[in-house]
């Protein structure tokens, strides 16, 4: 698959995953709080690091940012499995990152409750990440396809 379907289908697991989110935040108590939890790494990390911290507002705006930018090379991954694994790696890739997000703040020291607060959450989280690698291996299956039609249309009408 081209370098194109993968950053598609990455960006598209990306918005899968906000958009689900922020409507799963909105309506159920349990949801989890995943953006909570990205800056709360982001103000570990600038800690760490000696650096100021910003204002929650701006420190919101850096871990949206900080999430568009690596989930969206994270899920391009599901492209790597090629047409005929792109929808095994996606769901892979979105299980691997749902069970991550469970399991690894207690061990890196930050706070579970965003994702671990219920049962309830834990398998919300992972069925986010899930979907969105599901939908970033659609993506990228759709953008490779209208790829080799066009080229193919191109090549008749030469």
């Amino acid at each position: 698959m081209k370098v194109s379907s993968a950053l598609a289908g990455g960006l598209a697991g990306t918005l899968t995953v906000a958009s689900l989110h922020e409507a799963m935040r909105r309506i159920s108590p349990t949801a989890p709080r995943m953006d909570l939890l990205d800056m709360d790494l982001l103000r570990k990390g600038l800690t760490k690091m000696h650096r100021k911290v910003p204002a929650d507002g701006q420190l919101q705006r850096w871990a949206v940012g900080g999430e568009l930018l690596c989930d969206t090379a994270y899920f391009s991954m599901a492209a790597a499995g090629g047409r005929k694994k792109v929808w095994l790696c996606g769901a892979l890739l979105g299980l691997a990152a749902g069970i991550s997000a469970v399991v690894l703040p207690k061990s890196m020291g930050l706070p579970t409750e965003p994702s671990n607060k219920t049962v309830a959450t834990k398998f919300m989280t992972i069925g986010l990440y899930f979907l969105g690698g599901l939908a970033a291996a659609a993506v990228a299956q759709l953008v490779d396809r209208t790829d080799k039609k066009n080229e193919y249309i191109e090549d008749v009408y030469e």
